[in-house]
């Protein structure tokens, strides 16, 4: 896992032991352990490591008006009850161009107003509450709802 893994030298001798991984990849999912042995005495822990990802499919660039796929996924082991879309901190209703299926989220007909913020919130049959964002951005048009532009003679217009 190198370069990605590292552990802090300084802080062993203060009993700090963690392990850090950046960036974490889907693969880094599983259990980890930590042995120390000082004076004779062997202590271990464990962890385990639950990844959740947010894909976007096309992958980007996205393009006004062209239909997307957000899709969330989580190794988490439980099923999957429920998931929620939230668009800069709103719920999203699931209808007309939002549809949401088994953890993704189409949006048919994307507008430069559906960039920004995309966190997916996934509900668990043990009551286990998992969430990722992502930042969408979009190439479109970022003008007037009306084509027709009017400018004074002799000025500038944009």
């Amino acid at each position: 896992m190198r370069p990605r893994v590292s552990v802090q030298d300084s802080d062993l001798r203060n009993g700090n032991f963690s392990l850090r991984i950046d960036p974490v990849r889907s693969e880094d999912a599983g259990l980890y352990e930590a042995r120390v042995a000082h004076n004779m005495e062997v202590q271990s822990c464990q962890v385990e490591l639950g990844v959740i990802t947010v894909t976007l499919s096309p992958p980007t660039p996205v393009v006004e008006n062209e239909p997307l796929l957000l899709s969330c996924n989580s190794s988490h082991r439980a099923s999957l009850v429920e998931t929620c879309w939230f668009h800069n901190g709103r719920l999203v209703p699931t209808s007309g161009t939002f549809c949401s299926s088994h953890g993704a989220l189409s949006i048919l007909r994307p507008a430069m107003s559906d960039a920004g913020s995309w966190r997916c919130q996934l509900r668990y049959s043990d009551n286990e509450v998992i969430s990722a964002t992502y930042n969408l951005q979009i190439l479109g048009f970022d003008g007037p709802t009306n084509p027709v532009v009017y400018a004074a003679a002799g000025s500038a217009a944009d």
